[in-house]
């Protein structure tokens, strides 16, 4: 077959040629229908001359093809062309990993980056039964943006036999320039049990996955002979030569992950790739830097408060005990016990001063109220306390309790309410102060912490009345320490969003953040020694783990839990007191014509829909797990029965009047910035960098005319107020007063909804006197 630029290989017109390799060639192409350029991998035309080869390759491309993971490179399609198989794929820009070694080893904190993101690549591969069988520094590839992708899944098959060693003659090998006779191919990753040609099956994937990190760190290869013979035989029974022989900066903590990976017997390696992954993570805060906002995974920011009040109904959440979590025999082995077994949402949770009783405050069986319970830890049975409806903030030491109730949604996750004290008896409630986000009692229980959260800027008082600290974004989980002379918090620098740091103040307002860069955080407390603080928190997704800091900021991991962890309390003698959570959010539509509603959904957390203006097309925001490296998604699904189509990172605003681009706020910018997304072919366009943080309001909308947007924002330490922004260049000016926000853009584009205590009125774009909107009520 003959290919070249210009000709069309099926529907697709190519552009011209990536390379070539043992595979086949490669061929970057237009996809007319989408719009966007893919890579095209066309196979040699032998290969369609076996037919249970071709079976086989089919099966697993399109295997391949239902992995839909930030980690692994997108399959689009498959085919056959002029007796040529080939494969459709996301089109990469970057090196391969084979390239970025041709200048040596990695760093460790880039190796443990790149093993980080492949982990969690292999992991979802072997969660849905698929095995690469093939993995090799040519299969992975580092993207411009900090991505890694692993490439190839479902050729493995194709290209590795696996009816024995008589067979191995036909396995790829490659020369290194430098090294004469060495062979580098695929027989110098191959697993033992490969090389004795036994199935393989995920473990073994991990044993290549170690032979590739000993490369990133070492620059050399793990197994290599002067023949195929010999690196086979290597693999067999030798083991590779210590790293710290040629890396003095590698940790035993990493070594001892890498001889896990490298054991010769399947059983006794890491059993999953997601408890490999999870062990790197956990040194990724001992031996390397935080990851960089590249790396880092947005949280999950829901933009209205009746968006969140919805998805927490819907949660499926249980809270549970770990018991001397550190004085296990193994602290790998924590020993949990679950308290609570009814459906719902546990907001807050406390140790009494006994240590036994656990005051709590859920919303059980889709009961929209907050009610408060008390439960023993040596029984199943909750009792119902006679409190109004709120949740638990603190408990002294002398059994008063510091209560929030009722609970207002604020943005995202922020909550506020009235601050109430009542004694653990359960009787009256005396109310406090109005408008507080979080409360916690000093040692002594004299005095408490607050942080108050009026008109959208919070601060953190201790005492009440003497200011701390204070931020346009907002605070959670104020803990004062032991000896009552500082107080360790959450720092969230977007207003809504949970992603943030762990920060400590002294009385005298000297803050200091002691770990950064955390892509969700939520629950935070001294730990039973009172020498450390400690918070879950994640990088990525939902599955927040347990972490503890020292005030100099050493950290250290301590446990996890399946479906993530929300840290409550840590008791005297060491229990530890946490949510554990199970979430998920999804689109449903209903169609023109269609009685029943269809999942829209993607991947685990879709939200934020938008919808054209003909009714036939979605944008929405994918936050989950899955959703990047920004830990935000867009993307658009035609109700065509057509597969949704990822347009790139952000969060969606708005979409233009005509379908063609899409308004996005990108959150790993600083300050936050808007981003058009095109909807077909064509690059990003991006607007002046300016001191606005476009990510501090919800509001957007395209004028009628395409040619300029409205958006809710503010400037650096500023209240917020609604911008207009020529699309064609300019910087963004004001056209409300600071604190005066929009709603909605009335359709014909000359009127804007502004929400007021009064009720709702209407606006003119372009100034003038406002009238009320009578049926609308201020709240």
């Amino acid at each position: 077959m003959t290919l070249a630029a210009g000709s069309k290989l099926g529907p697709y017109e190519i552009l011209g040629q990536i390379g070539t390799g043992g595979m086949g060639e490669v061929w970057r192409a237009k996809d007319p229908r989408l719009g966007r350029d893919v890579a095209i991998k066309v196979l040699p035309a032998s290969f369609s001359q076996d037919a249970d080869r071709l079976r086989r390759f089919e099966q697993e491309a399109r295997a391949a093809g239902v992995l839909n993971h930030p980690n692994i490179t997108a399959v689009y399609d498959i085919g056959t062309h002029e007796g040529a198989p080939y494969v459709v794929q996301e089109l990469l820009e970057g090196e391969t990993l084979r390239q970025e070694l041709a200048g040596g080893s990695l760093s460790p904190r880039k190796a443990i980056e790149h093993a980080i993101q492949i982990a969690h690549g292999l992991a979802a591969a072997h969660e849905k039964g698929i095995v690469h069988r093939d993995l090799k520094p040519e299969n992975v590839f580092a993207t411009n943006d900090g991505r890694v992708k692993i490439l190839d899944f479902g050729l493995a098959k194709l290209t590795l036999p696996e009816t024995g060693v008589a067979l191995l003659t036909e396995i790829p090998t490659a020369t290194a320039g430098t090294e004469p006779g060495i062979v580098l191919g695929t027989v110098g990753y191959m697993s033992p049990e490969q090389v004795r040609g036994q199935p393989a099956d995920t473990r073994s994937d991990i044993f290549t996955f170690g032979a590739i990190l000993y490369e990133m760190l070492s620059g050399k290869r793990a197994f290599r002979g002067d023949s195929a013979a010999d690196t086979m035989s290597a693999i067999l029974r030798e083991d590779p030569p210590d790293l710290s022989l040629t890396n003095q900066n590698i940790s035993p903590g990493l070594e001892r992950i890498l001889r896990h990976c490298l054991e010769k017997r399947p059983e006794q390696r890491f059993q999953s790739a997601r408890d490999l992954a999870f062990d790197l993570e956990s040194l990724s805060g001992l031996s390397a830097p935080r990851l960089g906002p590249s790396a880092l995974k947005a949280r999950r920011r829901l933009s209205t408060p009746a968006a969140l009040a919805a998805l927490i109904a819907a949660l499926a959440i249980g809270m549970l005990a770990g018991w001397s979590i550190w004085k296990t025999k193994s602290p790998s082995l924590p020993i949990y016990r679950v308290l609570t077994f009814r459906r719902g949402p546990v907001w807050s949770a406390r140790f009494a001063p006994d240590g036994q009783t656990i005051v709590y405050g859920a919303s059980w069986d889709g009961n929209r109220k907050v009610e408060l319970f008390s439960v023993r830890a040596e029984s199943p049975e909750s009792l119902r306390l006679a409190l109004p409806e709120g949740t638990i903030a603190s408990i002294s030491r002398g059994g008063e309790m510091l209560l929030l109730n009722p609970l207002h949604f604020s943005r995202g996750w922020t909550l506020t309410g009235m601050l109430s004290q009542a004694p653990l008896s359960g009787s009256a409630a005396r109310e406090l102060l109005d408008d507080v986000g979080d409360a916690d009692w000093s040692p002594d229980g004299g005095a408490f912490a607050v942080v108050r959260a009026p008109q959208w800027r919070y601060r953190l008082e201790f005492p009440v009345g003497k200011v701390l600290y204070e931020t346009t974004g907002w605070i959670s989980h104020p803990r004062v320490s032991p000896r009552g002379d500082a107080v360790a918090f959450l720092d969230h620098p977007v207003f809504g969003d949970d992603l943030g740091s762990v920060a400590m103040v002294d009385r005298s307002g000297k803050k200091r953040i002691l770990s950064a860069g955390w892509g969700s955080t939520q629950g935070a407390a001294w730990s039973a020694t009172g020498g450390e603080i400690w918070f879950t928190a994640t990088h990525a997704g939902m599955a927040r783990a347990l972490y503890a800091v020292t005030p100099s900021g050493r950290l250290r991991q301590v446990a996890t839990a399946p479906g993530g962890m929300f840290l409550q309390d840590v008791s005297r003698d060491g229990r530890v007191l946490f949510v554990q959570l199970h979430t998920r959010a999804g689109i449903l539509g209903l169609l023109p014509g269609e009685t029943r509603e269809r999942d829209l959904s993607i991947l685990d957390f879709s939200v934020l829909p938008i919808l054209s203006e003909d009714g036939k097309t979605a944008v929405f925001t994918e936050e989950g797990q899955a959703s990047g490296p920004s830990g935000y998604s867009v993307y658009l699904r035609k109700f065509d029965g057509s597969t949704a189509v990822r347009l790139g990172e952000g969060e969606a605003r708005a979409i233009s009047p005509d379908g063609k681009w899409i308004l996005t706020c990108l959150f790993n910018t600083t300050p936050p910035q808007l981003v058009l997304l095109p909807t077909g072919a064509g690059e990003p366009r991006t607007f002046p960098r300016d001191s606005i943080d476009h990510a501090s309001g919800d509001f957007a909308a395209f004028l009628p005319d395409g040619k300029s947007i409205v958006f809710t924002a503010k400037e650096t330490g500023r209240p917020l107020r609604v911008f207009l922004q020529d699309l064609e260049g300019g910087a963004a000016r004001p056209i409300t007063p600071e604190g005066i926000v929009a709603s909605l853009l009335s359709p014909d584009g000359d009127s804007l909804l502004i929400g007021t205590e009064m009720g709702f009125v209407s606006t003119p774009l372009k100034g003038g006197l406002s009238h009320p909107i009578p049926g609308l009520e201020s709240d």
